[in-house]
């Protein structure tokens, strides 16, 4: 295969990221839960201000946010219990490293997702924090609807975060109901 047909084969499989639900909001009673896709994307922005925040590389830690799940197309979005049994990080690198072989050009990537499975360097840090805080951000929203199990998420992610930007922004999150953000845009001059 040419180089462009396996760019095309591989964004076709990106394109999966899109169906592929995360599986741990079923723990708490949540039918249809956000996709990886969804995730990923409001993760990477969430990544880029506080990399700008704590003065990191903003494009790289959005990068990572971005790339951090490619591999669950072919693992699947595996949840914190199933993860106490399955390797999931090996099968993720091994998933990406099979994902990357017919576009070796770009294995910068797989270098991005094992720096982020690390979580040693700044950039890192602040990605995996924007991974908890969007999972925060999400809790609260499923919380806010009536997914009280939610509330679960919410105090374990907070636990786990790192920096604090993240952590001030989480404890901003839990004071506000996550469905206001549009009070007051729907008044109209008469």
């Amino acid at each position: 295969m040419d180089k462009f047909s396996e760019f095309a084969r591989f964004f076709f499989e990106l394109g999966n990221l899109k169906r592929v639900k995360r599986s741990g909001w079923w723990l708490a009673g949540v039918e249809n839960p956000e996709t990886i896709a969804e995730h990923n994307a409001r993760a990477a922005v969430i990544a880029y201000i506080l990399a700008k925040l704590e003065s990191a590389n903003a494009e790289k830690a959005a990068l990572m946010c971005l790339i951090h799940d490619i591999p669950e197309v072919r693992t699947s979005d595996i949840h914190k219990v199933g993860t106490r049994y399955i390797d999931s990080k090996s099968a993720e690198r091994k998933a990406m490293e099979e994902q990357l072989k017919g576009i070796h050009e770009f294995s910068e990537l797989l270098s991005l997702l094992e720096e982020f499975q690390a979580k040693e360097t700044k950039e890192a840090i602040i990605a995996k924090d924007a991974d908890y805080l969007e999972c925060f951000l999400q809790a609260k929203e499923y919380y806010d609807i009536g997914y009280k199990e939610a509330r679960e998420w919410m105090r374990n992610t907070r636990k786990a975060m790192r920096t604090k930007s993240a952590k001030k922004i989480a404890d901003k999150a839990a004071k506000t109901r996550a469905h206001a953000w549009w009070t007051g845009l729907m008044e109209r001059e008469l």
